[in-house]
């Protein structure tokens, strides 16, 4: 297999430390930040420890990011989690969507909306 002037196979690593260029349509996808992503995946890594979700996917669009939760990956998903920047002043960017297409709770607060779907973060007054 040959390759042409400037193009290198993609199985290796280049190793040095060019940073990745950004194509013109990922500038304008919305996106997960560091923060956010480490909340819904300790929340999926405490569900996945439970027994109670198996997979994820995630979609960056261009109006909004989904974090997808599966029981199996043949299956529709569970719950998505998606974060919506156009409602942020409104309702909040962000919901927890069930299977059958019903908005189970929508926020300003990533973790307040979570709550709809991780219940072991509920405190029982004793």
């Amino acid at each position: 297999m040959s390759f042409g002037f400037g193009d290198s196979d993609p199985s290796q690593s280049s190793g040095g430390g060019t940073p990745a260029r950004s194509s013109p349509a990922s500038l304008n996808q919305v996106t997960f930040n560091r923060r956010e992503l480490n909340r819904i995946l300790d929340l999926y890594g405490r569900k996945v420890a439970a027994g109670e979700w198996r997979d994820y996917a995630i979609d960056f669009l261009k109006d909004r990011a989904v974090f997808s939760v599966f029981r199996r990956a043949s299956e529709v998903p569970l719950y998505r989690i998606e974060k919506d920047p156009k409602l942020a002043q409104r309702q909040g960017a962000y919901s927890v969507i069930s299977a059958s297409g019903q908005i189970l709770r929508r926020g300003h607060e990533l973790d307040r909306v979570l709550r709809a779907i991780d219940k072991s973060l509920s405190l029982v007054a004793g």
